[in-house]
């Protein structure tokens, strides 16, 4: 199978790309600065014997996405969203640029590229869909609402789309990591036993797909979590400073 990959340069990215290239899929790697893959690209597949292309990819740059996807010959079987822009809650609230990147680039440019996907995987009757969404969506909280409320938008998307698709034979899997090891969150002071690392979420996401799961949550004490706090009385939580 041929897997694009969208936003090829995160940690989560690349652990993706190792996952499924030694279980023999081919890969488009996508990303802005596309160059910059190159030893990416050298390294899987000279260590998987597997095809890979690098390939330019702007999520802001709405008017590209259709002529972007029309490039692949073969086209992807699975595409995987996992681009995505996490700023410091306090700062974005007082700089509209990056509050207007966090929305449109989790948000707008998730929901652009992967219309693309889903209109031809439609037509073909066959493929999958992945989107990288966060439990940060399932409740909006102080600490990140910003970025929690694109990420709530991209969930509910991804919700709609699997309804709309499951009729075409086309599956469509929501993940929500919690806590990622990444460069993303080396700045922040995460819990060890809460903390997932790339490997380990790629993983949970390769099996997941396999299975035809509709949500996926890694580490997977996290839909638990998820679920005491989406139930705290709005009363309560919101006094709380979560």
């Amino acid at each position: 199978m041929n897997i694009l990959i969208l936003g090829a340069k995160s940690d989560v990215a690349r652990a993706l790309a190792h996952e499924y290239a030694q279980n023999g899929h081919n890969l488009y790697l996508a990303a802005r600065n596309s160059h910059s893959l190159a030893a990416d690209v050298s390294d899987l597949k000279i260590r998987y014997n597997i095809a890979v292309k690098a390939v330019e990819f702007d999520a802001k740059n709405y008017e590209s996405h259709a002529g972007f996807y029309q490039q692949f010959s073969p086209k992807p079987d699975v595409v995987i969203c996992v681009f995505g822009v996490m700023y410091e809650q306090k700062a974005a609230e007082k700089d509209w640029v990056l509050a207007e990147n966090t929305l449109a680039v989790n948000y707008i440019g998730a929901v652009s590229i992967l219309e693309k996907a889903a209109a031809e995987m439609e037509v073909a009757q066959k493929g999958t869909i992945i989107g990288i969404s966060s439990v940060a969506g399932d409740r909006g909280r102080v600490s990140n609402y910003l970025y929690g409320s694109a990420k709530a938008g991209f969930s509910a998307y991804l919700s709609g789309l699997r309804n709309r698709l499951a009729a075409s034979g086309v599956h469509v899997l929501t993940v929500k990591p919690g806590f990622v090891r990444t460069a993303m969150t080396e700045h922040l002071p995460l819990p060890a036993p809460l903390t997932a690392m790339p490997a380990q979420v790629a993983k949970d996401i390769y099996k997941a797909a396999q299975k035809e799961k509709n949500t996926l949550y890694t580490l997977w004490m996290w839909k638990y979590i998820m679920l005491i706090i989406r139930n705290i009385p709005e009363f309560i939580f919101k006094k709380l400073k979560l």
